[in-house]
């Protein structure tokens, strides 16, 4: 799996050509919640008192994100604003605040913010949440993975029952635990427990 990283770590990231040009940097991160991937970014100019451009990212646009830059081709990839946001449903405010259910209709959280994988695919993960005493009676910020498709109901995101037992504290532990979710959605009757299983993880 690729290093995961937050949603909110790409803002004011440099975008820069792969012949080393620096032409903008990262203003919002545009989310598509029913595709459960990222679509593209806004753009704001660099130095201190530059505002946003009329210029978008595609996320198709995008050669790599890496840990201090996000690389483009060029400068041609990128796309009007309104191209990148479309009717403004999937920016990443939409899905900040959601509440998190699973399809057995508990709530588990609230999103504090969205995890992607760096490289080329912009596939969204999980979600960094402020997990409801459901979850964590300690009401802490947990990270949970997302199924293989996000229901979307009204502002609620729906998520498998059994993701909730592949939680974790941090970035690092949560990679090991979306591949064991992964592992056991692979396997027939994923995430359907057999008489005297338990719900422990």
């Amino acid at each position: 799996m690729n290093t995961l990283m937050l949603a909110s770590e790409l803002t004011k990231r440099v975008v820069v050509t792969l012949g080393g040009e620096a032409v903008a940097q990262i203003r919002d991160t545009v989310f598509d919640a029913q595709a459960g991937r990222i679509t593209g970014f806004t753009l704001s100019g660099r130095g201190l008192l530059s505002g946003p451009l009329k210029e978008s990212l595609p996320f198709s646009g995008v050669h790599a994100i890496g840990p201090s830059a996000v690389m483009i081709p060029s400068e041609a990839v990128l796309e009007n604003r309104n191209v990148v946001v479309g009717t403004g449903e999937a920016e990443r405010g939409q899905v900040i605040g959601a509440p998190v259910l699973t399809d057995q209709g508990t709530e588990v959280g609230t999103v504090l913010d969205v995890v992607i994988e760096a490289g080329v695919g912009g596939r969204v993960i999980g979600f960094e949440i402020a997990a409801h005493e459901n979850l964590d009676s300690h009401k802490r910020k947990t990270f949970i993975p997302r199924g293989e498709t996000l229901a979307v109901s009204g502002r609620a995101l729906v998520v498998p029952a059994h993701a909730s037992r592949f939680v974790a504290d941090d970035l690092p532990s949560f990679s090991a635990q979306v591949e064991a979710f992964r592992a056991q959605a692979a396997q027939p009757c994923a995430g359907v427990p057999t008489a005297g299983e338990g719900g422990a993880a």
